[in-house]
């Protein structure tokens, strides 16, 4: 579970801005909050804002500390995305930081970065400002030369063997642009369970789907777990796409391909034998996944396919004989899931991409009245037909704002202590909020004078 984030001079966040996931005063919809040990966090929230304004940024952000985190290097992004509007902003540090909750223990990791090294590096389990926090490791060096220093707790200090690490660690191993968390990973010794178990929140817990996202093996998924295929199909026909069922069609690679083809299909099957770890080869396009699946020594092509009310299933129609709506319901499927039924983080970038407004809306109304969601959904948009006090909590809402001088700024609905019974979004319509574009009087285009010169 998020409980903050913490971003400077990155993309458009100028200063220190936060967004969190912290209930205020609101007692609505008490199901919306999830209890963990002394801290209570909220299980959605939708961010709004212009275009340009910056919210899609924060996904952006969380989305390169993950990277940076799980595989081990650093992100051009991190030198190239300084905040542009200030001209010392490359020289400046960069910073990132997260609050999180994994198996009821809270941490915070923050890194601090300057012309692409990493100055300051800190993994802590967070005292959630009610006790002192507990650093598990504080890295730090010099941008200008190196000052490699490496302290860990005294936990891992005291343990003779793994005692060893963190100075084989900063002295043989850490490179000045690489994190401490992503070579804590693997280590044996129960002294870095913590460590590991950081790690795996952003290995695991912390899923990122940007508008060009689509779930992988998918087919797999339909075919091998009973329950999430029960759960696609009652959403896709709930959601009255026509989809009656859904079928994952088997057959040889060589009927697949044909004869013209009959290369291609030799070289996906040398892969496939040739490495005993691949099970399947996953090939995408535009509108579809195929999947080429080694099985009792043959290689078979599975696709998904769709049956409709419509003829009553007499008929197949592939996934890119689907409409863009549907084939992005299918895509989300697997994050509305995976947020119901497991304590993880899914940050959406732009939901309304290619879905109907009262579709998305009723998505977001499904989640928001299940009483036994596990995981959180945070996702940004334009459409205004989501704001609704029946589906969020006024802490739930938040907006994000371009100032005068270009910097993003980032608050809830919350501040503005609104009754629950308001239309917030004629309000948000209107500007009561901010974050939305003003566009001034079309008649000063002089669109007519346009016009008459042609």
């Amino acid at each position: 579970m998020i409980i903050r984030v913490i971003i400077k001079n990155l993309f458009s966040f100028k200063d220190y801005t936060e967004f969190n996931m912290l209930p205020g005063r609101s007692t609505r919809m008490p199901h919306h909050l999830y209890e963990t040990g002394s801290i209570s966090v909220l299980k959605l929230n939708a961010l709004y804002g212009a275009n340009g304004a910056g919210k899609s940024n924060l996904i952006k952000s969380l989305d390169l500390l993950r990277s940076f985190v799980t595989e081990g290097h650093l992100p051009i992004e991190f030198i190239t995305e300084v905040f542009k509007f200030d001209a010392e902003s490359r020289k400046k540090d960069v910073y990132l930081g997260v609050e999180f909750i994994k198996d009821g223990t809270p941490f915070y990791y923050g890194i601090t970065i300057n012309q692409g090294i990493v100055v300051e590096e800190e993994l802590q389990i967070s005292g959630l400002g009610k006790k002192d926090d507990v650093t598990l490791f504080l890295r730090t060096n010099s941008v200008h030369e190196k000052q490699l220093s490496l302290s860990f707790h005294e936990d891992v200090m005291k343990d003779k063997e793994a005692a060893l690490y963190p100075s084989f660690l900063q002295n043989e191993v850490l490179e000045r642009n690489e994190p401490v968390l992503y070579y804590l990973r693997n280590r044996k010794n129960k002294v870095f369970d913590h460590y590991k178990r950081a790690f795996d929140w952003f290995d695991r817990n912390l899923v990122i789907i940007l508008p060009t996202y689509s779930p992988g093996l998918l087919a797999l998924r339909l075919e091998g777990d009973d329950h999430f295929n029960a759960f696609t199909k009652d959403i896709m026909r709930s959601f009255k796409t026509g989809i009656r069922e859904i079928a994952i069609v088997k057959m040889p690679i060589e009927e697949y391909f044909g004869e013209d083809d009959k290369e291609e299909a030799e070289r996906i099957i040398s892969e496939l034998r040739a490495n005993p770890l691949a099970t399947a080869k996953a090939n995408r396009t535009p509108v579809e996944e195929i999947l080429f699946v080694l099985e009792d020594g043959k290689v078979y092509v599975k696709r998904l396919c769709f049956l409709h009310e419509e003829d009553n299933g007499a008929n197949r129609f592939s996934a890119a004989e689907e409409s863009d709506g549907t084939r992005r319901l299918l895509e989300y499927i697997p994050a509305l899931y995976g947020a119901i039924y497991s304590p993880k983080v899914y940050l959406i970038d732009e939901i309304e991409r290619s879905l109907h407004p009262l579709l998305i809306k009723e998505l977001a109304r499904k989640f928001s009245q299940d009483t036994k969601t596990k995981g959180q959904l945070i996702f940004t948009t334009h459409e205004s037909n989501l704001l609704d006090q029946d589906i969020f909590r006024s802490d739930e809402i938040w907006f994000a704002e371009k100032k005068a001088d270009g910097a993003t700024e980032l608050y809830a609905l919350s501040e503005f202590k609104e009754h629950h019974t308001l239309d917030i979004r004629k309000g948000y319509l209107n500007g009561r909020y901010g974050a939305i574009p003003f566009m001034g009087n079309l008649r000063d285009l002089k669109w007519d004078t346009y016009a008459e010169a042609r």
